[in-house]
C-alpha cells in the first residue's frame, strides 16, 4: 500500500465540509483526532469517524484526549465524568492500580462504541513542587515508579477494550513551570535527574504503541524544545528506548515560535513521525499536510506496529466493573 500521509488531522463541526473530505482524500492522514465541538450524540460521533475513515481511504486511528477530570472530550449526562487523575489515586489508596485499570478499560468501553481507537493517555509525566497548574492535577501521582504503574494499568485497560494508548508527553513535561499551550517552558534540571526522575517512567512504557512529545526544552541536553530536536529524539529513541510511533503534541501551540510548515518539516527533520496539527483552518491544516508529506519507510513500519496493537475488546460486565471501582474509590469516582 502507499504510505500514510505524516499527519494527524481534526474537523472544525460535527461532520465533514466538501473541502475537508477533498483535503484528507488527497492527502491520506495517518489518523484523526476528537475535541468536544466534534461531539453531540453517539450515532452523530459514530458517523463522524466514518467520515474521517472513508475520506483517508484507509482504517484511520481516530483518537481523543479522555483524560479524566478537566481533560475529557466525551461528557455528561451522555458520558462517564471522571475525577482528575492526581484525586482519583488518592482516593484509591493502595487499590489505585487496580482502579486505574479499571477506569481506563470503562473509558476504552464508552470511546470503542463511537469508532474512536485511541487515547491521549496515559499521561506519565512526574510533576513536583513548582509543576504548573495546567498539568499538576492530570499527574497520576509524583512518585516516578508509581506512575509509571499507574500508566501501566491505564495501558493495560485501554488495550484490552480495544484502544491504542498515546503516552504523553514523551521524554517528560512534569518540571515544566510554563504552560506550552501559550509559552515555551525551559528545564534546567541536571541530566541524572533527568534519567532517574522524568525518563523513568517512559522508560518502563516504551513499549506504548505511540507517544506525543513535549514543547520543553531540557537545557542540558539541547537549546531546541524536544519536538525539533534530533539530540532529544536521541535521547528518546536510544536511551529512553522508543521505538513506537511518535506524534508530536499540537504543532500549532505558543510554545513553539514559526510558521506551521516550517515547523511541520524541522519535527520531521528531527525524528518525529506524525505531526498532530489541531484547531487550525482548512488553510492551515493543508499547509502542515504538505510540509509532513508522507511517512517515510521508518516511519510507516513504525505506524503498522502501532496499528497491530488493535484488539477485539474482551467481554466485560460493565455494572459489575462500576460497582467493583466505587468499592475500590468510593461514591465520587465519577466526579
Amino acid at each position: 500500500m502507499s504510505s500514510f500521509g505524516a499527519t494527524i488531522l481534526d474537523a472544525e463541526g460535527q461532520r465533514l465540509t466538501v473541502e475537508e473530505k477533498a483535503l484528507f482524500r488527497d492527502t491520506k492522514p495517518f489518523g484523526f483526532i476528537l475535541f468536544a465541538r466534534n461531539i453531540d450524540t453517539p450515532d452523530q460521533v459514530r458517523a463522524l469517524c466514518d467520515d474521517f475513515r472513508e475520506a483517508a481511504g484507509h482504517d484511520a486511528p481516530i483518537t481523543i484526549d479522555q483524560e479524566g477530570g478537566r481533560v475529557q472530550r466525551l461528557r455528561a449526562p451522555t458520558w462517564r465524568e471522571w475525577l482528575p487523575p492526581m484525586n482519583f489515586v488518592k482516593a484509591a489508596g493502595a487499590n489505585a492500580a487496580e482502579a486505574m485499570y479499571i477506569r481506563f478499560r470503562l473509558i476504552a468501553h464508552e470511546l470503542y462504541a463511537l469508532g474512536i481507537d485511541s487515547n491521549c493517555a496515559p499521561m506519565v509525566d512526574v510533576p513536583g513542587p513548582e509543576t504548573h497548574e495546567f498539568l499538576y492535577n492530570r499527574c497520576y501521582g509524583t512518585d516516578a515508579r508509581n506512575i509509571a504503574l499507574m500508566g501501566q494499568a491505564a495501558n493495560d485497560g485501554m488495550l484490552a477494550g480495544g484502544v491504542l494508548p498515546v503516552i504523553k508527553h514523551i521524554p517528560g513535561h512534569g518540571r515544566a513551570t510554563a504552560d506550552s499551550h501559550f509559552e515555551l517552558p525551559h528545564v534546567s534540571a541536571a541530566r541524572d535527574d533527568l534519567d532517574r526522575v522524568d525518563f523513568a517512567p517512559f522508560k518502563r512504557l516504551r513499549d506504548t504503541p505511540m507517544g506525543m512529545t513535549a514543547h520543553v526544552v531540557y537545557e542540558a541536553i539541547d537549546v531546541l524544545p524536544a519536538t525539533l530536536s534530533s539530540k532529544m529524539m536521541q535521547v528518546i529513541r536510544e536511551d529512553i528506548g522508543f521505538d513506537n510511533l511518535i506524534m508530536t503534541d499540537d504543532i500549532s501551540m505558543k510554545a513553539l515560535s514559526g510558521n506551521l510548515g516550517d515547523l511541520s518539516r524541522d519535527a520531521i527533520a528531527a525524528g518525529c513521525d506524525v505531526i498532530l496539527h489541531c484547531n487550525g483552518t482548512l488553510e492551515e491544516r493543508a499547509e502542515v499536510a504538505a510540509a509532513a508529506g508522507e511517512m517515510n519507510d521508518a516511519a510507516q513500519r513504525r505506524a503498522q506496529r502501532a496499528l497491530s496493537y488493535r484488539q477485539t475488546p474482551d467481554d466485560i460486565d460493565i455494572p459489575a466493573l462500576d460497582a467493583q471501582l466505587k468499592a475500590l474509590v468510593g461514591e465520587e469516582v465519577h466526579g
